[in-house]
């Protein structure tokens, strides 16, 4: 009886996985196929600005700090860069335990590989550090119009690794979390450092 409940349970499990797994490919080859070249101009310019992005708002924030002498503007751009950090170092270490291909590697009749990409598939490493950087700098300049234009830029690379063909959406969908979950984390540890600092200042007076 155990065993045929557990053949059951298995079964059932199994033809969840390969209906999810059937339906992040057909949404990649949807989204894949939409392909046109002045559409993957624009994508390419996209998927190009996470390093920029990614080290160039904190290096402008970290550059104010040092000339001004403003100790939290350079706390933030620290913040910012180990939650980057942080993000790589998951991904990559995610990456190399999955070792899941490119789509356009497993499915090369069918999914078109439009720009560079290297190493394995999951998760998006490009999501990831996007995903980093905007809740990053959201939760340190918690405003509307701060928080609004990081997330816009952070999915539309995320959607660009689809549209060039070498991400699944599950690689995205992970690599949004992983990014976003490191900059959580990372603040409120910045947060924990930065009371504790005050506190044994607040006591030396």
């Amino acid at each position: 009886m155990k065993s045929f409940l557990l053949t059951i349970v298995l079964s059932i499990f199994t033809n969840q996985f390969v209906i999810c797994q059937n339906s992040d490919f057909n949404l990649l080859k949807k989204v894949n196929q939409s392909y046109t070249p002045s559409g993957g101009n624009f994508m390419t310019f996209i998927t190009n600005t996470d390093d920029p992005v990614t080290f160039g708002i904190p290096g402008i924030i970290l550059t104010k700090g040092l000339l001004t002498k403003n100790s939290g503007d350079i706390w933030n751009s620290t913040e910012m860069l180990s939650t980057s950090l942080l993000s790589s170092l998951v991904v990559a270490t995610m990456k190399l335990s999955i070792k899941r291909d490119r789509p356009s590697v497993t499915h090369p009749d069918e999914i078109t590989k439009y720009t560079h990409a290297g190493s394995y598939s999951f998760p998006s490493g490009h999501t990831s550090i996007c995903f980093a950087t905007a809740t990053s700098v959201s939760l340190l300049y918690p405003k509307w119009y701060v928080i609004a234009p990081m997330f816009t830029w952070a999915t539309m690379v995320g959607y660009s690794r689809m549209y060039l063909g070498v991400h699944y959406p599950s690689d995205v969908l992970v690599g949004a979390i992983v990014g976003s979950g490191s900059a959580i984390g990372t603040h409120y540890l910045f947060k924990y450092m930065k009371n504790n600092l005050a506190k044994k200042k607040a006591e030396k007076l």
